[in-house]
């Protein structure tokens, strides 16, 4: 049986987008409650019942929320132009070596606001 499993975090920070014109809102420094969803597929495990247990996700994703949480985004490698777009794929270039059942990285900014990276 083929899953689609989800799991949300929440990380708060700042960022400004540098290669918008200055005149732009989100030229400014400026903070956001992101939300990035992590998904996953695979094979249910007759045994366990499950894909993946939730835990082993959360494990596997904290190293990159300390990373992200409370930070000014664009000060961290990689993320100097850190938009919606680019923090999925950050995201997916630190998560998908260890966590090969990954298909999609969802990133909100805001409630109305969010993209989906599936990969190269």
């Amino acid at each position: 049986m083929n899953i689609e499993l989800r799991k949300k975090f929440q990380f708060e920070a700042a960022h400004s987008l540098p290669k918008l014109p200055p005149d732009h809102k989100c030229h400014r420094l400026h903070g956001h409650s992101f939300k990035a969803e992590i998904v996953i597929v695979g094979e249910c495990d007759p045994e366990l019942g499950w894909l993946v247990d939730y835990a082993d996700i959360a494990d596997l994703f904290e190293p990159i929320w300390k990373q992200l949480d409370h930070h000014h985004l664009n000060v961290i490698e990689g993320l100097e132009n850190p938009t919606s777009e680019n923090i999925a794929i950050w995201i997916w270039g630190r998560l998908k070596p260890v966590l090969p059942q990954l298909v999609a990285i969802e990133v909100a900014e805001t409630c109305n606001a969010r993209c989906v990276y599936r990969g190269d």
